[in-house]
């Protein structure tokens, strides 16, 4: 059974999938898609373990999520795309790039690590996840997903999130934690060869902009921008500025 995606936009046109942070849906990319899809074919879906995606049971590797990105390419038969993802989708993307280079036309990674210790952390996650559900989580989260206030400010995009949160299996979010903590694609990185844009958010406490640094130095042929006024899930706090972006790297003239 193929992840569960959406696809909108004029057939024909270059194909762009978006893949989303842990712990959200494909929602969280509604004003990309909104705005990309009126010239591109945009294809957003939900990893495994969330969303309307099925939860196998545990355990998880990057790969496996990646395999799964694989699998519904071929579902779609789309043969090359370009790839954007942030954060756990982000990681997928850096996989899918190296391991499976002749799918991917341009790459972008945001809010993202291709290692993020210490794997205790994230064990301990998984657990209180499987112990307490993951709502327990909403009150850390919040606090690396967005600056301060803007939870205030935008109290229905927040709750739409938290929704998204709570209604997440468990075991496939806990699963997904596990595969952070035993992932380390730094040997992979150099094997890239799609231009790569990379984004940071200025503010992010869990991908720190030194993250996105080691990742472009790294990647031959990419770039960094990083965004002021931005924590963990800069696509939502900072629309239009990472839409212009994904614009630029995949519209671009060559």
């Amino acid at each position: 059974m193929p992840l569960a995606h959406e696809v909108t936009g004029p057939a024909g046109t270059p194909a762009l999938l978006l893949g989303g942070s842990l712990g959200t849906t494909r929602t969280m990319w509604r004003p990309q898609v909104t705005a990309l899809s009126q010239r591109m074919r945009v294809v957003v879906f939900d990893h495994r373990g969330h969303g309307r995606s099925p939860a196998p049971p545990g355990p998880y590797d990057i790969a496996d999520l990646g395999n799964d990105v694989v699998d519904l390419l071929d579902h779609l038969n789309l043969d090359r795309v370009h790839y954007a993802g942030l954060s756990l989708g982000g990681m997928v993307g850096m996989w899918l790039a190296a391991r499976h280079a002749e799918r991917v036309d341009r790459l972008a990674l945001l809010c993202t690590a291709a290692y993020l210790p210490p794997a205790g952390a994230w064990l301990s996650r998984a657990a209180q996840v499987r112990a307490h559900g993951t709502a327990s989580l909403t009150d850390t989260l919040l606090g690396r997903w967005f600056t301060a206030g803007y939870a205030d400010r935008h109290p229905d995009t927040v709750a739409r999130l938290v929704t998204d949160l709570a209604a997440s299996p468990a075991e496939g979010y806990a699963a997904c934690c596990e595969a952070i903590a035993a992932m380390d694609l730094r040997p992979l990185l150099p094997e890239i060869a799609s231009p790569t844009l990379v984004v940071a958010g200025a503010d992010d406490p869990a991908t720190p902009p030194r993250e996105a640094q080691l990742i472009t130095e790294a990647v031959p042929e990419a770039r960094l921008a990083v965004l002021d006024r931005a924590a963990h899930l800069a696509s939502v706090e900072q629309p239009a500025r990472v839409t212009a972006l994904l614009a630029e790297h995949f519209l671009e003239e060559r």
